[in-house]
């Protein structure tokens, strides 16, 4: 019994100590903390520096001075990769390809079959080399999931960059009507739950293309 009370006591002791501590006044260590920038200062212009941390994150950064390139450059990647089925379902897309006769599937036919998907998208953060996506147009979500590549067609306008400059674009895009789903894809998609290894397209494309035209 009196070993408990002993204990009690200690205790008591302890959490009084803390208590005392608790109250005592000290110096803020971070005193100029609210002042203090988040990141450090970039130097790289927005371009530049989108293609170095997409790259860092295993994306593939492809500049094209106008649609001509652009459309070159998705003959090569076509030829490349031995690419028959890409799907382009946006409006934009659509009609930017079909200016140039550049075969595509514009219907849902045969998707499970899909192995490249053309999309657009809201904006590109260039402090991560994300890609800033909604379900705000007409390709919907699975466009971007479901094949194995991601193109992804984007215009040097839309670089901005952190995640709260590409929001604000969205703001003065879509007004009060925001869309109700907005993503960042940072890359392929991954995973390293497996025995702590790395494995791309786990749970998505195996690899994310950016054709930004200038």
């Amino acid at each position: 019994m009196q070993k408990n009370i002993k204990n009690t006591t200690s205790k008591e002791q302890m959490l009084k100590k803390i208590r005392h501590a608790l109250l005592q006044k000290r110096e803020h260590p971070y005193p100029n903390f609210e002042e203090t920038a988040l990141h450090v200062q970039e130097t790289h212009p927005l371009d530049i520096l989108f293609a170095e941390r997409l790259t860092a994150v295993a994306g593939k950064f492809v500049y094209c001075e106008d649609e001509v390139s652009l459309i070159e450059n998705l003959l090569s990647l076509a030829e490349t990769e031995k690419l028959r089925k890409m799907y382009a379902w946006e409006p934009p897309v659509q009609q930017l390809l079909d200016r140039y006769e550049f075969p595509f599937f514009r219907t849902e036919k045969d998707f499970a079959e899909a192995e490249a998907g053309i999309t657009t998208c809201e904006a590109l953060i260039a402090r991560s080399g994300s890609v800033l996506v909604s379900n705000g147009n007409a390709g919907g979500r699975r466009l971007g999931i479901y094949p194995n590549i991601h193109v992804v067609i984007a215009y040097t306008s839309q670089l901005v960059m952190d995640i709260k400059d590409g929001l604000s674009l969205m703001q003065q895009k879509y007004g009060a009507a925001l869309p109700s789903l907005i993503s960042v894809i940072t890359g392929p998609s991954r995973t390293a739950d497996i025995e702590k290894t790395l494995v791309l397209g786990a749970h998505g494309p195996k690899e994310l293309y950016v054709f930004m035209i200038d």
